[in-house]
């Protein structure tokens, strides 16, 4: 997070810091709603896709198994045929142990982060709710063993509004300075996880069945006769290799 000192910002009272900050939790908010009902958009489309598109391709996948493993049995049982041994299936590689991920520098990390942040230390419900949010990460994080992830931790609450002490005027102005870059970082979270969103597959799909649909054409009924036409071909080859008279 990136913080301006306070007496690096001229002319920025506390009057027109809580002013710029009434407008960024505004805008906030919208963001916040915006990127909710584009989500909740997006799995309503994922479900429809799922139950009408999702379970057509699995069973299509399926059957392309069968007839792979098919041909494969049918190639062993003529080289077999020819070297007069039966075909040998290749050794399977082991499983590999799971790595222990918690090392005695993340153990040391998370018990200074948990001293800081424990929500059992808080003044208020505001900063009762931000220490378990930010606890919440770090369980996570030491369950991971992800030691940057706890220093940033730290760091973003070191850098917090929470961690400003006092209620002389310089408090009051450095905590809302605090409270204006995160909003800032968030909005700016908001716009990468926005992008990241109408950059997936899925999103990109939903769109075409938007716009197809604005024209009168339903795409995702033409995929299901598309794919039911491809899963009795299938069927019918599958049916055809596996036949014995």
């Amino acid at each position: 997070m990136n913080l301006v000192p306070s007496e690096r910002l001229p002319g920025h009272d506390i009057d027109s810091l809580r002013s710029r900050l009434t407008g960024l939790e505004d805008a906030l908010r919208a963001r916040a709603g915006e990127i909710a009902q584009a989500k909740s958009e997006l799995d309503v489309f994922r479900i429809r896709y799922r139950q009408q598109v999702g379970s057509l391709h699995e069973e299509l996948d399926e059957l392309q198994r069968a007839i792979t493993e098919a041909e494969q049995a049918e190639r062993a049982a003529h080289i077999a045929g020819e070297a007069g041994d039966p075909a040998t299936p290749s050794d399977r590689p082991r499983a590999q142990p799971l790595p222990r991920f918690t090392s005695d520098a993340v153990r040391r990390l998370f018990r200074d982060v948990a001293k800081t942040i424990h929500p059992d230390f808080a003044h208020d419900e505001t900063a009762r709710h931000r220490r378990h949010a930010l606890m919440v990460e770090a369980n996570r994080a030491y369950a991971l063993g992800d030691e940057e992830r706890l220093r940033w931790i730290l760091d973003a609450w070191e850098n917090s509004p929470e961690a400003v002490r006092g209620s002389d005027p310089e408090a009051i102005r450095e905590r809302l300075i605090r409270r204006i870059a995160q909003i800032e970082d968030e909005l700016n979270a908001h716009a990468a996880d926005s992008a990241a969103m109408q950059d997936t597959p899925l999103w990109k799909l939903k769109v075409m069945v938007d716009e197809a649909s604005a024209r009168g054409k339903d795409l995702v009924a033409d995929m299901v006769a598309r794919l039911k036409r491809d899963i009795m071909a299938a069927r019918n080859r599958l049916d055809a290799m596996q036949w014995r008279p």
